[in-house]
């Protein structure tokens, strides 16, 4: 991005921003700039735009990014320049390092020692007052301007290296009183949009409830004790608000979680991250292989219900939220239907006991996939600023604010309403800080609340039937009126929203059967979405050929006919199988893989709702076209992920394949002279036929075989 060239007209909101938080906000295409040369969390980059380019005068900026840029280049070490700091180091006798500093206490000699992440340097004594003033250097580390000296010590088991000076990155502190008075200026919408740009997010392509599952991430941080969970498809951007927007927020591996290292270390009595931080996300935290110990689960599952854990036989508190994300493989619908949200965890976390403790869960599917056009070129909050917000918002309690319109008027437990009612706390700090708000943004926040609360109840009734079903109802004070909250999913797919455990010798047919009942007997709900109407025959079941009826052949399509696709050619043969492997050398080439596409999203329709149907590509490959093929097949794979046509891909590099076929798991194979490649060169243009219609496209002359491989 070339910042020159940048405009200056700014949108209404930007100098609404500019006007009423002058100084405490920055461009925040600035970062994204900046972030290209420098392996730092933002929060780190934009502490330095908010000194030297919190203004909209283009010179000022582009003079405020050069001294950024020379800072920068002076004082942050990379990795692999770090013997050259160092020697600079000696050289100079001292000089200030942007760098991570993690302490440790040295039992033997009873002093602290500090280690800089990239500068390499470990065992650097450190002084306790700087230990006392920032205790985080001890958990996890914190990002600092330090001074670092050097100097030959008289004693040759000393360290050469001292630390004179220490700052971490982080703003001096808030004027809370000020911050309501600037917010006031704002309406809903507005603030809103406004606290888009400063998680980097472009508010224009999203949805009001898209924003409010982006902003639903910053609970954690201004709500004590909070536990979130998100699953979803990968590139919806989970962590990045764990990982770069507050310099409160930790982010660890999944894996890597330890009790000692979460909660207090028996051996010494070092207490662990959740008694420095505010935030705990667990990254990656589903998939079957990782090993979880059980002691950490049941000392989770205490911590998240009482806020309490052990050290010996003194009961500790603490106040950090949890926050659990992890991707998904299935489709909402084949997860309903077949199982449920919680398959992709670890077993030992698929607890009733445990899950009942998260207080809402985000439903990841329905976030955005992060692209180019979303990031933002707008002003935003420094994130520095914005998270010293959030953590004084941590001190309030705004959970009661709906009960002066609203009441809750079913029967629900106390950890659902507790859920919710922290849900809705969060929401309304960072929306409403001030705790005023008209009675439909009120109800807004509530139905939203009670949403991701009733999504967590309704997948555990899945997993253990001794929790009972109840209604999340709540009522208007105002008019009488009852309002019935249900997930999206509930309302899309009614057939499979009242499923409920399976005893183990269950017979097969009582899935169905479940299905049925839950799509006959259930409560009233809207008309579920189903699939395009051209796959609504296939979909439903009431057009299938069963396979036993077809026969094999031999097929002729004939040169420069119109009227072919393939539905018409391979969806009576495909329906009913549960994986299909293509093996076609030529998926190479764009309007190739624009077919492979297509393909895919046949089978997506001919998909019973709530079914998958896996899809395997072997193709070949040249060498100088490889790189934009793998790119290709790639983004073919992702957007296809979570749908019921999940896709994967292999090169095969032998010089002897030619064959083309397309294989199903109940016995059928499909042999094509042309592969998928049946259609002749057509304008590509949203107004043309041939263009959306394969029917209207001009065909390959080709022939094409189905055999039958198993009897």
């Amino acid at each position: 991005m070339n910042t020159n060239a940048a405009p200056t007209v700014h949108s209404p909101l930007d100098q609404k921003i500019l006007e009423h938080f002058p100084g405490l906000v920055v461009r925040k295409d600035l970062t994204t700039e900046l972030k290209q040369n420098a392996v730092v969390p933002t929060y780190v980059l934009e502490y330095l735009l908010g000194q030297h380019c919190a203004t909209d005068d283009p010179a000022l900026i582009q003079e405020g990014l050069e001294s950024v840029r020379r800072i920068l280049a002076k004082h942050y070490v990379h990795r692999n320049q770090a013997e050259l700091v160092r020697s600079t180091i000696s050289d100079r006798g001292s000089h200030k390092v942007i760098d991570k500093v993690t302490v440790t206490f040295n039992d033997r000699g009873g002093f602290h020692e500090a280690e800089f992440t990239n500068l390499g340097l470990k065992k650097v004594p450190i002084d306790d007052s700087y230990v006392k003033r920032f205790p985080k250097m001890l958990v996890g580390g914190v990002w600092a301007i330090t001074d670092v000296e050097y100097e030959l010590p008289v004693d040759p088991s000393a360290s050469p290296w001292q630390i004179a000076g220490l700052k971490p990155i982080q703003v001096a502190g808030i004027d809370h009183e000020e911050f309501l008075k600037a917010r006031a200026q704002f309406t809903t919408e507005e603030w809103i949009d406004v606290l888009m740009q400063s998680v980097g997010f472009n508010p224009e392509p999203f949805t009001r409830r898209g924003k409010l599952l982006t902003l639903i991430r910053l609970i954690p941080f201004c709500e004590r004790n909070y536990n979130l969970l998100e699953l979803g498809p990968k590139g919806t951007g989970k962590s990045h608000v764990y990982a770069e927007f507050s310099p409160h927020g930790m982010l660890i591996s999944g894996s890597e979680v330890t009790a000692p290292k979460l909660f207090v270390s028996n051996a010494n009595g070092k207490i662990g991250l959740v008694g420095y931080w505010d935030c705990i996300c667990f990254d990656e935290f589903a998939g079957k292989d990782k090993r979880v110990d059980m002691m950490l689960v049941d000392i989770m599952k205490n911590y998240m219900a009482n806020r309490t854990f052990s050290r010996g036989i003194e009961q500790l508190s603490a106040e950090a939220s949890m926050v659990f994300m992890g991707n998904t493989q299935k489709s909402v619908a084949y997860m309903l239907k077949h199982s449920h949200f919680y398959e992709p965890l670890p077993d030992k976390y698929i607890d009733s006991a445990f899950l009942d403790r998260i207080h809402a869960f985000n439903p990841g599917w329905e976030v955005q996939t992060v692209r180019h056009e979303l990031y933002c070129t707008g002003y935003g909050f420094v994130v520095d600023y914005i998270a010293e917000v959030l953590k004084y918002l941590r001190t309030e309690d705004f959970t009661g604010i709906y009960k002066q319109y609203f009441e809750i008027s079913s029967e629900v437990s106390i950890r659902d309403q507790t859920g919710f009612e922290k849900t809705f706390s969060g929401l309304m700090k960072i929306i409403h800080p001030s705790g005023k708000a008209t009675p439909d943004e009120i109800a807004e926040l509530l139905e939203f609340a009670m949403e991701c609360r009733r999504r967590v109840r309704e997948q555990i009734l899945r997993i253990d039937d001794t929790f009972k079903p109840h209604d999340f109802i709540y009522r208007n004070l105002q008019t009488g009126a009852d309002i019935t909250v249900l997930t999206p999913e509930e309302q899309q797919y009614p057939a499979f929203a009242g499923l409920r455990p399976l005893s183990k010798d269950a017979a097969p047919s009582a899935v169905s059967e479940q299905v049925s009942v839950a799509g006959v007997t259930g409560k009233s709900r809207p008309a579920s979405t189903t699939k395009p109407a051209a796959a609504a025959d296939h979909a439903s079941g009431s057009a299938q050929v069963s396979t036993a009826q077809l026969n094999e052949q031999h097929l002729v399509v004939p040169e420069n006919a119109m009227g072919w696709s393939y539905r018409r050619l391979f969806s009576d043969y495909l329906q009913g199988c549960s994986g299909i492997i293509i093996r076609d050398p030529y998926i190479r080439a764009f309007h190739q893989i624009r077919n492979l596409a297509e393909f895919l999203r046949m089978v997506n329709e001919i998909t019973p709702v709530g079914d998958e149907v896996t899809v395997h590509l072997i193709t070949g490959s040249e060498q100088e076209t490889l790189e934009k093929q793998v790119e290709s097949l790639r983004q073919v794979q992702d957007s296809f992920a979570g749908t019921s046509t999940p896709f994967s891909w292999e090169i095969d590099a032998s010089p002897n394949f030619h064959a083309r076929s397309i294989t199903t798991d109940h016995g059928w194979k499909i042999t094509l002279d042309r592969g998928l490649d049946l259609f002749q060169r057509f304008e590509f243009s949203p107004f043309n036929a041939a263009a959306v219609m394969q029917e209207a496209r001009m065909t390959k002359g080709c022939e094409i075989n189905y055999i039958r491989t198993v009897t």
